[in-house]
C-alpha cells in the first residue's frame, strides 16, 4: 500500500510540474493535490521506507 501511494506521489508531482510550467489553467485542486504528495514522500522518507 505505501508503494502505491509513493507512485501516486510521484505521479502528481509530474503532473503538477507539467501543468505549471506548460501554462495550463488546473485550478486549486492540483495544488491541493501536490501539497498532499509532498506530505506523502515526507512521510516515507522520515520513516526510512524510502
Amino acid at each position: 500500500m505505501g508503494n502505491l501511494l509513493y507512485t501516486i506521489a510521484v505521479i502528481l508531482v509530474i503532473i503538477w510540474a507539467i501543468s505549471f510550467f506548460g501554462g495550463y489553467a488546473t485550478g486549486d485542486i492540483i495544488h491541493i493535490l501536490l501539497v498532499i504528495a509532498i506530505i506523502v514522500v515526507l512521510l516515507r522518507v522520515i520513516r526510512g521506507s524510502a
